[in-house]
Formats: structure tokens, sequence, C-alpha cells
């Protein structure tokens, strides 16, 4: 990506009119290519099945979301390894900001010019912890989406040389989206799990947080420069859990005690990593409120219902996964839920609405419109 250059010489004559119009021309030719080239930011993503665009459609693991009807609102109406009925979201913040969606890094697409519009490296069904998950067998813990930001960052340098590649790295966005599955398919995956055996909630909640500090301390060492960092959502308020440990479709008290110890926490280990590197790299992103505005009010944002998922079977079609033989409702805008764990696209869109203006009690330190704004000359 080289920058535009143009230039007018004149020997021996005076500017006059017409040539004082040829060289403002010349600047404004310059600035609108420096200006082109910032507003193509590129943008990486991080973590679960809540961000996993399709990297898990290339692995050897029953975490998929590779066959109907996922994807029957994506515009080609068929599944492409996103946990949704449509967009996901990344590909909603991507739009917000004016850019490509990202390829998943698996993708034998994801090649030349389309390096430069970023990647993404979730998995579905990964964690904080390297435990997390060992039942979905082949999915991309955290330590190996790092390798593949490395490995990405070396074709990228092959691509535009090694100043450039730089560039593009510290100046992209990065969303980075853990935790909910160390909670739901780890410490109480079962009854009695071996997590649950060595720590109690609070205890397990502060470990998890001294790991994910060392997860975000090493993608600052990659040169992330601007990281949104979601907390878990409300984990008790998923069909799943109410299918499974609600009595009457009330939210589950373990679960959403686990969130409101967790998240806290995280919102203060990012203050304090902020303090030490001397800027404002990790934002926190307050997603266990913003999924509780719909959840606990979905009339009031056009839904019929946050309890039932569009996409399952059994209580509040919370039971099992989504396939072709599950329950489908016919109108996935007036369901909260997809399917027993995930967000439909509509309510998403809520969701990235408040990333992009939400107040400082939801997003930390500041909103992702205010980012853009920031850092719009600044790479």
């Amino acid at each position: 990506m080289k920058e535009a250059c143009i230039i007018f010489i004149f020997p021996g004559r005076e500017l006059g009119v017409p040539m004082k119009i040829l060289i403002i021309l010349v600047v404004v030719l310059t600035m609108s290519t420096k200006k082109a080239k910032g507003a193509t930011r590129a943008f990486f993503v991080f973590g679960d099945s809540l961000v996993d665009s399709g990297n898990n459609n290339y692995l050897p693991t029953t975490a998929r979301a590779d066959s109907p009807p996922y994807g029957i609102d994506y515009p080609s109406h068929r599944p492409t390894g996103r946990f949704s009925n449509g967009f996901n979201l990344p590909d909603l913040i991507s739009q917000h900001i004016g850019s490509e969606p990202t390829l998943p890094y698996l993708s034998p697409q994801l090649t030349g010019q389309k390096l430069l519009v970023g990647a993404n490296f979730a998995s579905a069904g990964i964690g904080i912890l390297n435990d997390t998950g060992v039942q979905f067998v082949g999915i991309l813990r955290m330590f190996q989406q790092f390798g593949l930001f490395e490995q990405y960052q070396g074709r990228l340098r092959e691509e535009v040389g090694a100043e450039e590649a730089k560039r593009i790295v510290n100046g992209a966005l990065v969303l980075m989206t853990l935790g909910g599955n160390d909670f739901v398919n780890n410490y109480f995956l079962t009854p009695v799990s071996a997590r649950s055996l060595q720590f109690t909630i609070p205890q397990f909640s502060r470990y998890l947080i001294t790991q994910y500090r060392n997860i975000l301390m090493r993608l600052y060492e990659l040169g992330a420069r601007r990281v949104l960092v979601t907390g878990t959502g409300p984990m008790g308020c998923v069909p799943s859990q109410l299918a499974t440990r609600s009595r009457n479709g009330e939210c589950v008290a373990e679960l959403q005690q686990a969130a409101q110890i967790f998240n806290p926490l995280l919102v203060q280990m990012t203050r304090e990593i902020n303090s030490q590197v001397g800027s404002d790299v990790f934002v926190a992103v307050n997603a266990f409120q913003m999924n509780m505005n719909f959840i606990t009010a979905p009339q009031r944002f056009g839904f019929v219902t946050s309890k039932i998922a569009c996409c399952g079977q059994g209580r509040f079609n919370g039971v099992g996964l989504c396939t072709s033989l599950s329950n489908l409702c016919p109108n996935r805008d007036v369901y909260a839920f997809w399917d027993p764990f995930h967000p439909s696209q509509r309510a998403l869109g809520f969701i990235v609405r408040d990333i992009f203006s939400g107040t400082s009690d939801i997003m930390t330190p500041m909103n992702l419109s205010t980012i853009m704004a920031i850092d719009s000359n600044m790479y």
C-alpha cells in the first residue's frame, strides 16, 4: 500500500491563477489519498463461538455451525460457520466501521490484498483456560490463535513490507471475546467438575482474570494497540441454562453470580494494564448489561420472548443443538436468542449499537465512536 504522490513542476514561470488551482488540486489529491489510506482500518478477531466466522469449519471438532438452519438469514441463506441465523458480532462491527467482513484465518480465500482487511482467528468452544472445551477436541485455543496471528503478520510483511505491516497491525481494531465457556463448558459443565472442586466461584473468577491478563499482555506484545475486551454475558439467562437448571424459566442464580463477580474484575484488570502501558489500549465491554437490557424487557426491543430460542428442542428450545430437525421459528427478528446459546442477529445489532454509542458504565473507558474519532489521524 504505497501512498500516491503527484508532482507538477513549472520552471521559470510565475504562478498564475490556473497554476494555483493545479497546485491546490495536488494538495487535495494527496490529502484524499492519506484519508483513504486511513479509512481502511484492519480488524482482528479472537475468541470463541460468539465471534467465530468459520474457522471451525476447517477443524476436526464437533463445535460447528456448518449445517442448516445456521445462516438462514445470511445473504447466501446458507450456513457459513457463524453461530448465528445471519451475521455475527464481528460482521456487524465491520459494517459500522465501513470495512469488509474479516475472513476466517483458515479460509483459503484469505490471500493477497484480503490480508490488509484483517483476519478472524476465533474458534468456537475455547476459553481463557486450555482445559476449557476439551470435549470439542480440535479447536484453536488462545496460544494457537496467537501462533496463527504471528504467521499472519509474516504473510502481511511479504505482501506490503515490514514497515507497512507494522502500521496495519498497530492501527487495527481488535475484538477479544472470552470467558463464558470457562464457566458453562468447564466449571459448571457437570454438577461436580474438577475446577469446582479446586475453586469457589469467586476464586475461580479471580484465577480466570490472572490468566486473561496474560493473554491480553501477549496480544499487546504482538502489536495490538486498540482492543475491545468483552466480559461474559448473563450466562444464567440463556435458553440452554433455563432448560437444564431453572424451575420456571428464571435466570440461574449461580451463573449470574459468576458473571457479576468476573465482569467487574475484568474492568479493573483492563484499567491496570492501561495504566501499566501508559495508554488506553484495552476497552472493557459490558456485555452482561447489554444483553440484560433486552432479556429483562424484550418487548421494548421488539422481541416476543427472550427465554425461548428460535432454533432448538425441549424446554425453551434450549436442549441440545440447533439442527435441521429442530423446532425453527418463522421470524428470527422477534427472538432475542437464535439457538440455546447465542443471540439472534437482530439482538446482536443492539449490542453493536451500545458498543458504538454506549456510556461509560458499559464501555470503559470509552465507546467505539470515540475510539474511531481519536484514532482517525493516529495511524
